[in-house]
């Protein structure tokens, strides 16, 4: 009940925005903050009644919606998509209180579109059937359409006009999948339903887990989105007011990388598997190209937009990793880069607001000028950096580890190999973590040491109180995250393991429906009670995994023994002194010589001596 009371108050809070007088401009603003505000606060009896050692749906509710087809109203939430709710409510109040003076008309359409924006994205985070997710994934197009086209910059109609035609392009895929799902769910079962759980027990063939998985990662990495999917992204940025901005960045990313981890994978393994290493290449690219383009940028807006690209794959590195630590990693960067990346599009549409300019060559020793902005836009600056003890490093050092170890992860957790090369790809995703340095210090640098370069720039004011309540609980967060990491770890353990589990089952499941070129539906029992059987990988489990280096001495045994294979073929029939002869039952010198009873007299080989490493034979008989 808690859960659908998060989920549809802000609908709720919404209708009511609308029916207050359009003149009072104050009114309408307070009453957005303080709703949206009062639904996080609601959203902590999430928080306060999760339990934390079970990996299950909880808190949800199932109930008959169209019962002849199959579908429900089903929601739940678990350790994957319990911390993404929190950042939904979080940021909302954070982005409608930061609004300031981006936003200077039809003040109550802007709140109520806030507010239904809410409901889609938490309601795509909790939902469990496929056509209530459907629903609420298209629900969140309609207000983020209105909030870059009516309050948007110069081109904001070309911008909004391209977000919706990418994102509905990957959603119509996704629809033609959905169906086929549930069809053939009908053909195997004989019932119809678009429940998630009861799906995930249905094993397809290699080739519809392929068509069916295309379109689904389609659709979602379109919203993360992934390179070469990325270029709706900088232009929705650059023309979306800031609060637009904030909730793009914080939270409408995050639900390309969530679906990949929640539908994509769990439904289609056998596909997701083969396709990982591609992905996982896709995200590398991604993470090294955002920050060069992030590094040429002029204007600021855009410089954080491709940041944006460059860190969440980290996050799409982290899923394919298939590993505990990577997992946990790409979701705790989602919620990491949320908070950050919030902060910047916040801090710098403040200034925006005072100089009406994005570009960083119109701004400069602004820390004389505004001490207290400038030391809280530091912080968030350098959590989006990764400084250890803020909240940016935990997350990718995760999926560092996740995916350097991911060949001795897979070995021990039982996960198919999806990283080919682990090591050099994680060598090439630590670039990312440098060039991201190097971009953002620089646009602090350009925007707020040095001299002043623009006499305007002397007459900025210094941060408000308004401006303080939205951007000091973003710094707060950074902080506290950063140097308190293990409540949000431990939370979402159990779900990852229990996700990497199944996964396990239905990929060997995958592999046998491919022998017998037949889908096929798994117990429920099958895909229960398999989170305890993964462990974490401790350094004994690394010891025994490690390859062993071969010295010189090693090399030259092993250089002998295939000499004397080659050599003596017919030691390998007991001929020669040694076990083989004494494998037989042969006992006293004929074990030792290679005779037999009934046998002939074979050929007595004994090294003797060594000349240049290799050992000379001798011949002999009794």
């Amino acid at each position: 009940m808690i859960l659908t009371a998060v989920v549809l108050l802000p609908l709720l809070a919404a209708i009511l925005t609308l029916l207050l007088p359009r003149e009072e401009k104050a009114l309408i603003r307070n009453f957005g903050v303080a709703a949206s505000a009062l639904i996080f606060l609601v959203s902590l009896v999430l928080l306060w009644k999760f339990n934390t050692k079970s990996p299950d749906m909880q808190l949800g509710i199932q109930l008959a919606w169209v019962k002849t087809l199959g579908i429900s109203f089903h929601m739940g939430v678990d350790g994957i998509s319990l911390f993404l709710v929190l950042l939904t409510t979080f940021l909302t109040p954070v982005a409608i209180l930061g609004a300031g003076g981006a936003v200077t008309k039809r003040h109550k359409e802007f709140v109520a579109a806030m507010l239904v924006l809410e409901t889609g994205m938490l309601g795509a985070f909790v939902a469990m059937d496929m056509v209530l997710f459907y629903v609420f994934w298209e629900l969140m197009l309609v207000p983020m359409y209105l909030l870059i086209g009516i309050w948007g910059g110069e081109r904001r109609v070309y911008a909004a006009i391209k977000f919706v035609l990418y994102t509905m392009v990957g959603s119509v895929l996704m629809l033609v999948a959905i169906i086929f799902m549930y069809l053939r769910f009908h053909e195997l079962t004989g019932v119809y339903t678009f429940d998630l759980l009861e799906w995930k027990r249905m094993i397809l063939t290699p080739a519809e887990q392929f068509f069916c998985f295309g379109t689904f990662a389609l659709a979602f990495m379109i919203k993360v989105p992934v390179f070469p999917l990325h270029t709706w992204l900088p232009d929705a940025h650059v023309e979306a007011p800031t609060p637009g901005s904030v909730i793009l960045a914080g939270v409408l990313l995050k639900l390309g990388t969530y679906g990949l981890l929640r539908f994509a994978m769990p439904l289609f393994p056998y596909a997701s598997t083969k396709l990982a290493p591609y992905i996982a290449i896709l995200g590398i690219v991604g993470i090294i190209y955002g920050a060069l383009l992030a590094y040429a940028q002029k204007d600021a807006k855009k410089l954080i937009a491709y940041s944006s690209i460059s860190h969440l794959g980290f996050v799409v590195l982290g899923l394919m990793s298939l590993s505990i630590q990577g997992t946990e990693g790409a979701i705790f960067v989602m919620i990491a880069h949320g908070i950050t990346s919030g902060g910047l599009f916040l801090g710098f549409g403040m200034l925006y607001e005072r100089r009406h300019t994005r570009l960083m060559s119109e701004y400069g020793g602004l820390w004389k000028v505004v001490p207290k902005f400038s030391a809280l836009y530091l912080v968030i600056m350098l959590g989006s950096v990764g400084l250890p003890g803020l909240c940016g490093f935990v997350g990718e050092f995760l999926v560092l580890v996740g995916s350097y170890d991911h060949h001795a992860a897979a070995v021990i957790q039982g996960v198919p190999v999806t990283l080919p090369h682990p090591k050099l790809m994680t060598a090439a995703a630590a670039l990312g973590v440098i060039f991201s340095a190097v971009y953002l210090l620089v646009m602090f640098q350009k925007v707020f040491f040095g001299p002043v370069k623009h006499k305007i720039n002397l007459s900025l004011r210094d941060v408000t109180s308004r401006e303080l309540g939205a951007i000091v609980p973003l710094v707060v967060m950074t902080i506290a995250l950063g140097i308190f990491p293990s409540p949000l770890l431990r939370r979402m353990e159990p779900a990852v393991k229990q996700h990497l589990a199944e996964y396990q089952v239905k990929y060997k499941a995958s592999i046998d429906v491919k022998k017998a070129r037949r889908a096929k539906v798994l117990s429920r029992k099958a895909l229960r009670g398999l989170a305890s059987k993964l462990r974490t990988i401790k350094p004994a489990d690394r010891q025994k995994l490690r390859p062993r280096r071969r010295g010189k001495a090693a090399a030259a045994k092993a250089s002998k023994g295939k000499w004397m294979k080659k050599t003596f073929p017919s030691r390998r029939l007991g001929n020669l002194p040694g076990r083989g002869a004494r494998r037989r039952g042969l006992k006293g010198s004929a074990g030792r010589r290679g005779l037999g009873r009934g046998r002939r007299r074979a050929p007595i080989i004994r090294p003797r001596g060594r000349r240049h490493g290799m050992p000379q034979p001798m011949r002999g008989g009794r």
